[in-house]
């Protein structure tokens, strides 16, 4: 990886925080307070991304997007990790996996998603499968020709605003030595479809007014044209294009942590207690040098990752290195920022009682922090044929 950001992409980083402190930063303590994003902001919020040419950024440009390299869509994500999330989702970042679109497709939901007309949500979760995908209930059987869905999702972020949803269920069971293994098909539901149902889901401590929503299938009836890639390939649609959405959490993992961090900085740098600034004393100065450094390690970390992708390499042990670093390094220096700030950092009058709180979901979703480890050192005992 060549260190050090282009003219250009110093430039998309700066836009989009300019975008994040101007759009994003003056309404976050009303959505903190009431826990909704008003209709009207979050059209506001579409347009002015839209007018800004940054809305589905990270689509190549044939389908409509701006063709960001993965770098470059990380620095982006990165900015945005600055604002709350409720806010930033907006700015409209659709699903890369409507990449996997054929035929009629495209026009249904791929090129409007892109163009901001649609807005999709990625269901996989259930109440008793998480980590374990495989262990998914929600299913899909043949009726005819048609498919007919049963089952409950939960923890599907962004359905409260979507048209449509990207669901995995089970389309069969395979016996191998290990016993059963089930075959997933990914389909594509449309808000309004008989038997899909949407309520809203559990409430959070994390990012306020970001809500979780529960899907539920009961006969959903669907044809073969919602089917997203080929039936029972599942799994190799979700290869291809979901794993790298860790990024995403890491380098707004990095966002997030380098806005606490300018909190604590200032705060020691304004702050006296003893006849000096705060920031003289080693107790609170060598926090500020442990956060920075590490903040700047999950930075290469993600970026480094990024570049891989774009240079063709393997990169899944890199991607989750990433993962893991970032989030766990966020929950730190909240933590510490906080502790800069004394009594004051646990008011609400900053918001780093809220940096804090949301940062603990964040080595939750997109695989735990137990699985980014089962991955790291999987990639690395594999090759040992251990």
């Amino acid at each position: 990886m060549q260190l050090g950001l282009s003219e250009e992409q110093e430039m998309i980083a700066a836009t989009v925080r300019r975008f994040v402190e101007q759009e994003i930063y003056p309404h976050e303590a009303e959505v903190e307070r009431t826990g909704e994003v008003p209709s009207e902001l979050a059209e506001q919020i579409k347009k002015k991304t839209l007018d800004l040419g940054f809305y589905a950024c990270n689509f190549p440009e044939d389908v409509g997007g701006a063709g960001l390299s993965h770098l470059e869509f990380a620095l982006v994500e990165r900015e945005l990790g600055r604002g709350s999330m409720a806010l930033t989702h907006f700015f409209g970042r659709p699903q890369n996996i409507l990449m996997a679109c054929e035929g009629e497709q495209k026009d249904r939901y791929l090129f409007p998603a892109v163009r901001g007309e649609r807005m999709d949500a990625l269901a996989m979760t259930e109440p008793g499968a998480g980590s374990d995908v495989r262990g998914m209930k929600c299913s899909a059987r043949r009726d005819g020709g048609d498919w007919i869905l049963n089952g409950t999702k939960h923890f599907i972020s962004g359905a409260d605003h979507a048209d449509f949803v990207i669901v995995f269920v089970a389309t069969g069971e395979d016996d191998t030595p290990k016993g059963p293994k089930k075959r997933i098909t990914t389909f594509l539901v449309d808000r309004g479809t008989p038997g899909f149902t949407l309520r809203e889901g559990y409430r959070s401590v994390s990012h306020r007014g970001y809500k979780n929503m529960v899907l539920e299938f009961d006969d959903c009836r669907l044809p073969d044209a919602q089917v997203l890639g080929e039936v029972d390939g599942g799994f190799a649609v979700m290869n291809e294009w979901l794993y790298a959405t860790r990024i995403t959490v890491a380098t707004m993992c990095v966002g997030r942590a380098r806005r606490a961090f300018d909190y604590a900085l200032d705060y020691a740098a304004q702050r006296e207690q003893f006849g000096q600034k705060i920031g003289k004393f080693q107790g609170v100065s060598f926090q500020l040098a442990d956060m920075i450094t590490e903040i700047d390690a999950a930075d290469y970390l993600t970026l480094a990752a990024a570049d891989r992708l774009d240079k063709g390499l393997p990169a899944n042990r890199e991607i989750a290195s990433a993962k893991l670093y970032a989030s766990e390094m966020l929950a730190r220096v909240t933590d510490a920022a906080i502790q800069v700030h004394g009594g004051m950092g646990l008011m609400d009058d900053y918001p780093l009682e809220r940096f804090w709180r949301d940062a603990r979901v964040e080595r939750i979703w997109d695989g735990t922090s137990e699985i980014q480890r089962h991955i790291i050192s999987r990639e690395l005992l594999r090759p040992l044929g251990a």
